[in-house]
């Protein structure tokens, strides 16, 4: 059984306070996770800025190379992970027996990290819009029109409280090495697989170990990372975000709110757009904050509804281990049946119709978790409460509301995509400061181009342009 330890600046700590990570299904112990308190995060956040000085050591160009070279052995190889050695092949079982997540989707979150550390370069070149990225280790430099500009970085070292829900979220924290910032970060209780093989790829790739902190925990050791690091993410539900809302120090990461808004041009033709709807919602279990969990239109919105209904309504449970399986398992039983209570809420508000009621029960329980089956629900009016709801599983509604008024009712939209041959609905959905992230044409919500920002660009966050001149001093007359 395989035991992961906290790290502290590279370093291995003998955690004394032991909790096992369980298989979801059974129940059973499959790894030991050693935690460590608040007190010890903060102590070692005193001594963060070695973590910086390590990297700085070297050029972005050569932590470039490194984590290239880290993205194919996190993707491919056995690597040290705790005191074993791990294989890809138990990486993807491990991480699917804590989770609840099918394994072939396990597989396709390691290959979306690896996808991004493999075109950091790329990635980089667009967030920065082609700055050289020396001048982000130096500070300063000239970028080419005769003007110095300046860069300064906020943070030693980037903090991040990590989630459990998807994998697919390591992506963000990923640039902060090659940009030479450290990481201290708090894995998931179930979902520590990825920052331990990510690190130690990392570190076999020749990235200093001392610039990675590994701090599982509780809320206490969360906490420190929050207050003791300049910059941190944090993963969490929409009280999390609004707790941290107009802070600097904080990007936080909560639900999406993904949509799809269909133009009163094409909607007459939504059965073309039909495949990009489903595989919105149903990609990854409908876990992310890309999938969709609204579908706006002014007509035939109960038709779209039960063509959807008719794709997802009969998705059953199959095995993990099934590449036919396309539900994760609620590894907290009390999450399926206290969400699945929520959704019954929902369901009693008049004007509000659940379009996968034919389809057999919802709540699967198990002994040691329960799955939710895909719901597809037609609400016909913006007003009802369900319209403006996200849940962790395969959950849409399809909301019938006039074109004219789709982008002052849709409210904060992580991802929207935007149906439509309409000039004025295209000008006015680019300026909608409620979509952070704007698709036109038949683009999947969960499909991201990754030479984009998601979620803001963590360029702005780490570094601060500033401004920075330069004139040379007189020199005294000699005798």
């Amino acid at each position: 059984m395989i035991t992961l330890q906290p790290l502290r600046w590279g370093k291995p700590y003998e955690s004394m306070e032991i909790k096992d990570v369980v298989h979801f299904d059974t129940g059973e112990p499959i790894a030991k996770f050693g935690s460590v308190g608040g007190g010890i995060v903060a102590r070692d956040m005193k001594q963060a800025h070695k973590a910086r000085a390590a990297l700085l050591k070297h050029s972005t160009a050569d932590l470039i190379a490194m984590s290239k070279k880290a993205a194919d052995l996190f993707e491919n190889a056995e690597l040290p992970v705790g005191d074993s050695m791990q294989s890809v092949d138990q990486f993807v079982h491990q991480q699917s027996a804590s989770t609840g997540l099918p394994e072939h989707m396990c597989r396709s979150n390691l290959k979306k990290n690896s996808f991004v550390l493999s075109h950091i370069d790329e990635i980089l070149d667009c967030l920065t819009r082609g700055l050289d990225l020396d001048i982000l280790s130096r500070g300063y430099g000239e970028e080419g029109r005769g003007v110095i500009v300046s860069y300064q970085a906020q943070t030693p070292v980037l903090g991040a409280i990590l989630p459990n829900n998807s994998p697919g979220v390591h992506t963000l924290w990923l640039p902060a090495i090659p940009l030479q910032i450290g990481l201290a970060l708090k894995p998931g209780s179930q979902e520590p697989w990825t920052p331990y093989r990510m690190v130690s790829a990392f570190i076999q790739a020749g990235v200093p170990a001392e610039a990675f902190g590994l701090y599982p925990g509780g809320h206490d050791a969360g906490g420190a990372i929050m207050t003791k690091t300049p910059r941190s993410m944090i993963f969490g539900s929409a009280e999390t975000v609004a707790q941290h809302a107009g802070n600097p120090r904080v990007q936080a990461h909560g639900p999406g709110w993904s949509k799809i808004l269909i133009g009163d041009d094409v909607v007459d033709d939504w059965e073309l757009y039909l495949d990009v709807m489903v595989e919105s919602v149903l990609s990854n279990s409908g876990r992310s904050c890309i999938n969709c969990s609204g579908i706006w239109a002014s007509r035939h919105t109960r038709e779209i509804a039960q063509a959807i209904a008719e794709r997802i309504g009969p998705v059953d449970v199959l095995p993990p281990t099934d590449d036919q399986a396309q539900l994760a398992a609620f590894t907290v039983p009390a999450m399926a049946t206290g969400t699945y209570a929520m959704v019954q809420q929902d369901l009693a508000e008049s004007g509000v119709t659940d379009m996968t009621a034919d389809y057999g029960d919802k709540l699967i329980e198990r002994e040691h978790c329960a799955y939710l089956r895909p719901m597809v629900v037609h609400a016909d009016s913006p007003d009802r409460g369900v319209a403006m709801k996200e849940y962790m599983f395969p959950f849409v509604s399809v909301v019938e509301c006039p074109q004219a008024e789709m982008l002052r009712r849709i409210g904060p939209t992580l991802v929207g995509t935007v149906l439509t041959r309409d000039p004025e609905l295209v000008a006015a959905a680019g300026a909608c400061v409620e979509i952070d992230r704007v698709n036109f044409g038949p683009i999947p919500t969960n499909r991201l181009n990754w030479l984009q920002p998601h979620e803001g660009n963590i360029i702005d966050f780490l570094f601060r342009s500033r401004a920075y001149q330069v004139a040379d001093l007189p020199v005294a007359a000699t005798a």
